[in-house]
């Protein structure tokens, strides 16, 4: 017995039956505390950092296009931002198209700025491009301009048919948002 006494060191008398030390225990709840309390810490802060429910109304809009007649436009808001919604005749359809894309500062066909089947209808944000002014001619006798779009009062940029930059300052077309037709007569935009 004295044998074994002598033999024992002190990390076999610590061990329990299980062969855990109490260290070992420390240690875990240790781990455990400072996980619980790292979380408890993080959580509010990131989830501060989520949108508003007011930000989240705000990320689409659904808009009833059915009312718009051929050659109208209407003016709705986006994101606190100004957005026409145009449907477009047969003649400002053929306007656009007769001309050569690779010939504009910003080349686009009216084919890749409105959806596949609604070529008609041309959804753009209504901020020029140049230092964000409204362009006129959303509205009933507004200036469109000299090709017949879209004309920004502030620097006199021109805008065709189709929403494209031809004449003015402004570095691109109007933006096309992301949007989709939710039935033939609904747009969700965002």
């Amino acid at each position: 017995m004295a044998d074994t006494a002598a033999t024992a060191t002190p990390d076999s008398v610590a061990q329990n039956e299980d062969g855990y030390r109490r260290r070992d225990f420390i240690n875990i709840a240790a781990v455990s505390a400072a996980g619980v309390g790292g979380a408890a810490v993080l959580l509010p802060l990131i989830s501060q950092m989520a949108p508003s429910k007011d930000v989240l109304a705000e990320s689409t809009t659904e808009i009833d296009v059915s009312a718009i007649e051929p050659g109208q436009a209407i003016k709705a808001v986006f994101r606190k931002q100004p957005l026409f919604v145009r449907r477009l005749t047969p003649q400002e359809i053929a306007a656009a198209d007769a001309v050569d894309a690779g010939s504009l500062r910003d080349p686009q066909t009216l084919a890749e700025r409105t959806k596949e089947g609604h070529l008609d209808m041309l959804v753009t944000m209504g901020v020029c491009t140049h230092l964000g002014c409204v362009p006129l001619g959303a509205a009933e006798g507004e200036v469109r301009g000299e090709f017949g779009g879209y004309f920004c009062p502030c620097h006199g940029s021109h805008y065709d048919t189709a929403a494209r930059i031809r004449k003015g300052p402004a570095p691109s077309n109007l933006l096309v948002p992301d949007y989709e037709f939710t039935s033939d007569t609904t747009i969700l935009v965002g």
